[in-house]
């Protein structure tokens, strides 16, 4: 049997699938809320704070609609500063990102014993004064890291063709209204009306999973007309009543379907084969974001996959089910802490236990989404091995399909001749020397063969520089980010 017969996977040709575009981008904000360190469901949890006051304040159709997506995407950036929250505070960037959401940056005493608490966890004394140290001398570290995240989100957003209103609302998602917000400084008026909504709407969500209502309601009071537009924290205080909305919120069997219910306009809008690649490239672009260790790595085993397919016979469906498998196979890493993924030594038991989860995560975030569900199992398997010593199910041959098993033999590949910041990319011939003693071990034999004969003559060179191409399209061209324009205004 060839390798792509052994595929179980291989979708019906010609089959119609009508793909709600909410759907897709409501599932996937679970993987946001994994590098954020928030909640699980703290997005969508937010996107349905932020659409009942857009309602309450009589947003028209075309700005609801900037806000739901806004809301949906206001942390795509979120792992493009995790690297360096871990490095500066010396702990799990996660639970450095949600502990420091709910402290008032205005209280200089909160924020620093807060910042105490949050450095060198589980570290010596003499090491948590150190990151304490380096946080306090670090001028601007603030803004940078805000802005960071914020521009990115804000290119991914026009990336994908969302209203330059939406970009415009995740640029300046931190803005405060005393003009004391990050990344520009904007005051009062000057902050888009989106971005004020998206501050409010997040802050009230994280303080009322945390804490419940009264303290969120109470938060809310007391940044009134620093952090927040007092107008807005007078509309969600009115209501502090309405208990049977806050527990519908907090409902997580029915909030999917709450948010896709919220979708603004007259008609679902569904997203094409094109799109749905758009927002793989989007989310391998979050994901390689996370840590410096990890450039690209996610489109070129996407590209290396699929050339391999394409000479093994895939279709055209298949290639497209692998391109998107490959570009969203990391899509776990998101909720592995950056103080394990960037550790330049040997990792601990615990930690290589913990590095261990993400083919999970990867497989529970891709069975959200309906449009990619049929090929979850397989993405999430690109460590296994067939002869059943991978992880983390040490599933054998016989449960890898043909995507799985080109997909291991491709991230093993991309991992071994990429650089890294501590080294340079392998030669084909080191590579070999690493490989080829699990052919037929760790690697499907015909796509390991079929993977070195490509490198060889210099296919896999070749995509991995297209990929360089897709990356490009994330970036919006022949404009200014919302964020330079309106600083700039």
């Amino acid at each position: 049997m060839s390798a792509l017969e052994c595929s179980s996977s291989t979708p019906e040709t010609g089959r119609a699938v009508t793909v709600r575009l909410a759907e897709v981008i409501s599932a996937l904000t679970y993987a946001l809320d994994l590098t954020e360190g928030q909640r699980p469901g703290h997005t969508l949890r937010t996107a349905l704070v932020a659409m009942r006051l857009g309602g309450e304040l009589g947003f028209d159709a075309p700005t609801m609609g900037a806000l739901y997506y806004a809301a949906l995407l206001k942390d795509a950036g979120c792992s493009s500063n995790a690297a360096r929250m871990a490095a500066l505070f010396g702990t799990d960037d996660q639970s450095v990102k949600r502990d420091m959401r709910l402290v008032d940056w205005h209280d200089r005493w909160q924020l620093a014993m807060r910042t105490a608490k949050n450095c060198g966890v589980g570290r010596s004394p003499i090491t948590r004064i150190q990151h304490f140290l380096r946080i306090a001398r670090t001028p601007q570290m603030t803004r940078e890291i805000i802005q960071a995240r914020c521009e990115r989100g804000a290119q991914i957003a026009v990336s994908l063709g969302f209203p330059i209103a939406s970009s415009e609302a995740i640029a300046h998602v931190d803005e405060h209204w005393c003009g004391l917000g990050h990344p520009v400084g904007l005051a009062g008026d000057e902050i888009p009306m989106l971005s004020r909504v998206l501050l409010l709407a997040q802050t009230v969500e994280a303080f009322f999973t945390e804490n419940g209502i009264d303290a969120a309601v109470a938060m809310a009071r007391q940044r009134r007309a620093t952090w927040f537009d007092p107008a807005l924290v007078d509309r969600v205080v009115s209501w502090r009543r309405d208990k049977a909305w806050w527990a519908s919120i907090a409902d997580a069997d029915r909030l999917d379907a709450a948010v896709v219910a919220l979708e603004p306009g007259g008609l679902p809008e569904h997203a094409s084969d094109d799109r749905l690649d758009a927002i793989s490239y989007a989310f391998a672009a979050v994901i390689d974001a996370k840590t410096p260790f990890t450039y690209r790595h996610s489109t070129n085993v996407a590209r290396y996959a699929v050339g391999v397919a394409q000479v093994l016979g895939a279709n055209t469906q298949l290639s497209r089910d692998i391109l998107r498998a490959g570009l969203l196979h990391d899509i776990g890493k998101l909720g592995v802490s950056n103080r394990i993924l960037d550790k330049p030594g040997r990792l601990t038991e615990i930690e290589r236990d913990e590095i261990k989860k993400h083919p999970v995560w990867t497989s529970q975030i891709l069975e959200r989404v309906p449009a990619f569900r049929h090929f979850a199992d397989a993405s999430s398997r690109h460590h296994e091995r067939i002869d059943g010593k991978g992880y983390p199910w040490s599933l054998t041959g016989d449960h890898l399909d043909f995507t799985a098993r080109v997909l291991a033999t491709s991230d093993v590949y991309e991992a071994l001749t990429a650089d890294r910041p501590y080294r340079a990319g392998m030669s084909i011939e080191q590579v070999l020397g690493i490989m080829k003693p699990d052919r037929g071990k760790a690697f499907d034999p015909q796509i390991y063969d079929a993977t070195i004969a490509l490198a060889h003559d210099g296919t896999l060179a070749r995509l991995a520089s297209s990929a360089d191409d897709a990356i490009e399209r994330l970036r919006p061209q022949g404009a200014a980010s919302p964020l330079r324009r309106l600083s700039a205004a």
